[in-house]
């Protein structure tokens, strides 16, 4: 136990001298969800070059959807005096007390992707705008999978309002159909493999279903690999939702019909600019905290113009 102490100890002094010799002048630390998505990785991997080309140090590390994590990563930008936190938050109401207390210390807020359920705390919260992007991506799964039939739907995390605005926006657009119906749906908690799960038990509830809507790109492509290996993705039209690599390389094979590109590059890109420009000037340069992002519709018509993940070629 005493060894364990002193381990303890000479860790946190490494930390706070870490902290003071190298990164007082200008850190920027960024926190994501969960980097082996490449979402998420995109997010972190661009917030991290603007900030580097801007001036700053930086630290990019994930939460992976824990709140208590994205505390203990919080307190650490404390320690590491960082000018700024880029925070894709846990959960919109668990992720309120970790701004709070970056707040607190001094640190000015920005969030990207993922909204949290306060406003005042960051400073900006740019986030795609899911709620046209899903209508966008309901008119589209329309067009390709016809005006009648059942289908299922794939959901992502409830502790993420995203989930719920996109489920909204299908739901607006598909109820104008009365012969589309649903017939089931399930949480897959934004996970390929969760997807390929809940895929494999809602087409044995539901054997003529003709389509599945998704809330992102991962649990699609888990349902097309349950429907890959049940011999049913020939008869059955998938949509995803965020632009991701894996996603484009799927409609180029013709496995899922579209998705729906989220710029995470731009608003990740935007939000440590809008930091840069608070750190100097007190200002973030935006009208207001909250600020949406138009989504596009990626397809077989339009794959080709994508030339890396998540961005259109010029």
């Amino acid at each position: 136990m005493l060894k364990s102490g002193k381990s303890l100890l000479l860790a946190g002094i490494m930390a706070v001298t870490f902290a003071g010799s190298a990164f007082a002048d200008g850190l920027v630390t960024i926190i994501v969800n969960d980097p082996s998505n490449p979402y998420w990785f995109t997010e972190g991997e661009i917030a991290s070059k603007t900030a580097k080309d801007l001036g700053y140090e930086t630290v990019v590390s994930s939460h992976k959807g824990d709140t208590n994590t994205e505390s203990n990563l919080i307190d650490t930008a404390i320690t590491n005096r960082s000018k700024a936190i880029i925070l894709d938050p846990a959960n919109a109401d668990g992720s309120v007390g970790a701004v709070k207390k970056a707040v607190a210390a001094g640190i000015p807020v920005f969030l990207v992707n993922a909204e949290i359920n306060q406003e005042g705390l960051a400073k900006a919260q740019l986030v795609s705008n899911n709620a046209q992007g899903a209508a966008l991506g309901a008119q589209q799964w329309v067009e390709t999978v016809g005006d009648k039939g059942n289908y299922v739907e794939l959901l992502g995390a409830p502790s993420d309002n995203n989930a719920a605005t996109r489920s909204n926006g299908y739901k607006t657009v598909l109820s104008q159909y009365p012969d589309l119906k649903l017939v089931g749906s399930d949480v897959a908690n934004w996970d390929r493999r969760q997807g390929y799960a809940k895929m494999q038990s809602l087409l044995q509830a539901n054997p003529g279903i003709i389509g599945v809507i998704s809330g992102n790109d991962e649990m699609a492509l888990g349902a097309i690999a349950a429907l890959k290996e049940a011999g049913k993705l020939s008869g059955i039209t998938v949509g995803g939702f965020d632009g991701s690599p894996d996603a484009v390389a799927a409609i180029k094979a013709g496995e899922l019909a579209y998705t729906v590109l989220q710029p995470v590059a731009i608003f990740s890109k935007e939000a440590v600019r809008q930091a840069d420009n608070f750190i100097k000037n007190g200002k973030t340069g935006a009208a207001s905290e909250k600020q949406l992002f138009d989504c596009i519709i990626v397809n077989k018509d339009n794959v080709d113009q994508y030339a890396s993940p998540f961005v259109m070629k010029e």
